[in-house]
């Protein structure tokens, strides 16, 4: 009996595959760290044949540990990485190396295109703002200051698309990518006159298929099978982008409910539901994405920071640092484990924390490659303790930022990613968002919103809703109500806040053009 769906998340960090019943229980999961590398001071690239190596990994050992996983599978749907761009020539060979959401390259590019009057019409199209690690830019960039990079491409994939390739020898993408990036939203197809005003025409014929995972599908490959052990011909279903499948697996789709979506990991994605185009709200900056959902007429509106938990991760490392300088050393988990301490150890003294740790500036809810963190109001008052706290607020207010930017705040968030194990961070969370915040028993939610399209796309259930009836309802944990002292507390910070990132926008760019890195446009390493 096939009653086994695999979802195949490859991330930024890790690349999954995890086993699935076709009710939703999780049964098995292998995992594989990933890695990409530094290109300059602004790029980010990753292998490609790598990346395929190691998710064909994760699948021969996940079938180590599911006692006949070739005879029970039903399907894999695979899910990964959102933005960058991924070069194959006609041959299905690579071109050059994957360039990552975390390339900054393109800057320079998007602070251009920004400027440019067509620019409004582009968002209205997309209902997404530009931004450095979206594949529009990165073409043009390679297409103005390395041509070269562009010689033998036939297509042009996102993570994903390159994963699916290889398990089906078909060059697709899904409709989010396609959409957010190149097309339009209410269409789900590309749009001209988006391809033009990035100054791409010449390079449409980049843009592969958009395959609706939701509706159809690929079998595996034979050259597939011979690598990974699973029988030729089982249906491949291409998920959406790996955001719009976490959201999906951690809740967001509860229409007739007030709810949000949060992801905090690395990055942090904040999402709210639009029940129809009619519903999405295009803000007046032209920044955040609308992102297809595999639901007819539905869609998630996102903003998202560059840096979430890299910052928490900074401000430990500076810990760790200090304690080894003095003969202590001490690992990751253990400065974690001290976090709690350090934040109850927090005086009331007001400071903030602009969360922009990241070296490509921030997204979300504004663009600017040259944001930097800082540090306001410190005194000799404040201690350790107070700027980790001081760094866990940063982040509960920009994502208040970011959900305030699409219109009113939702009355509860559905919290996934690796902080969401956090006590701490919930409750500043749910404090600074005036909500109650729900978490799941799944962890793997992006696999889990990629089995689940697969689950609809093969019938195994006649609508996403009724899928969600029984993938994602039943695995919520009771939700955590607010702390209104602490909503007192940041509803007082939060004008502050918003305030002190206007004020040092031009100190940012004045640093950058200090240090000479104002429009990154190192050529290719």
């Amino acid at each position: 009996m096939r009653d086994i769906l695999i979802g195949i998340d490859a991330g930024t960090s890790v690349i999954k595959s995890v086993a699935f019943d076709l009710g939703g229980r999780q049964l098995a999961m292998a995992a594989v760290p990933n890695s990409y590398e530094a290109v300059g001071r602004a790029g980010a690239v990753q292998d490609l044949r790598r990346t395929w190596a190691d998710t064909v990994k994760t699948l021969v050992e996940l079938s180590a540990r599911i006692e006949n996983l070739p005879g029970r599978v039903a399907a894999i749907a695979v899910t990964g990485q959102g933005d960058g761009t991924w070069l194959i020539d006609k041959d299905g060979e690579p071109v050059g190396k994957g360039w990552l959401w975390l390339d900054a390259r393109a800057s320079a590019v998007v602070e251009r295109l920004r400027g440019e009057s067509g620019d409004v019409e582009r968002f209205a199209r997309t209902g997404s703002g530009l931004a450095a690690c979206q594949q529009g830019p990165q073409l043009r960039w390679m297409q103005e200051h390395a041509p070269e990079m562009l010689e033998g491409a036939a297509t042009a994939f996102h993570c994903k698309d390159w994963l699916y390739f290889n398990l089906t020898d078909r060059r697709a993408t899904d409709p989010s990518e396609a959409n957010f990036t190149f097309g339009d939203f209410r269409t789900r197809q590309y749009c001209d006159d988006v391809i033009a005003f990035l100054g791409l025409e010449k390079l449409k014929h980049l843009l592969p298929e958009i395959v609706d995972g939701a509706t159809a599908y690929h079998a595996l490959s034979s050259a597939a099978a011979a690598v990974t052990g699973l029988p030729a011909g089982i249906p491949v279903v291409l998920g959406y982008v790996d955001v719009v499948c976490t959201a999906l697996g951690a809740g967001l789709y509860d229409p007739g409910t007030d709810t949000g979506c949060s992801i905090i990991g690395s990055t942090g994605m904040h999402m709210r539901l639009a029940t129809s185009a009619d519903d999405v709200r295009l803000n007046r900056d032209l920044t955040g994405y609308t992102m297809c959902m595999p639901i007819p007429d539905t869609y998630t509106q996102m903003q998202s920071n560059m840096a979430a938990t890299l910052n928490i991760d900074w401000i430990l490392s500076l810990a760790g640092g200090v304690l080894k300088g003095m003969g202590v050393e001490k690992s990751k988990s253990d400065l974690l484990a001290h976090v709690d301490g350090w934040l109850a150890d927090a005086k009331d003294a007001p400071l903030l924390f602009q969360p922009y740790i990241s070296e490509a500036g921030e997204r979300g809810p504004f663009v600017d490659a040259s944001a930097r963190a800082s540090f306001v109001g410190l005194s000799m008052a404040h201690g350790f303790g107070d700027m980790l706290r001081a760094v866990f607020d940063g982040l509960a207010l920009a994502a208040r930022d970011c959900y305030a930017e699409m219109g009113p705040l939702p009355k509860c968030i559905r919290l996934t990613g690796g902080a969401a194990r956090s006590a701490s961070l919930r409750r500043i969370l749910g404090g600074a968002l005036g909500a109650s915040v729900q978490t799941s028993e799944r962890e793997e939610a992006g696999a889990a919103g990629a089995a689940m399209i697969a689950a609809v796309s093969l019938g195994i259930y006649p609508s996403m809703a009724e899928c969600v009836d029984d993938w994602v309802r039943p695995h919520h944990r009771t939700a955590e109500l607010t702390d209104e002292d602490l909503v007192r507390r940041y509803d007082a910070l939060f004008p502050a806040y918003q305030q002190s990132r206007l004020a040092l926008r031009p100190v940012w760019h004045a640093l950058s053009h200090a240090a000479g890195t104002g429009t990154p446009q190192e050529r290719p390493q």
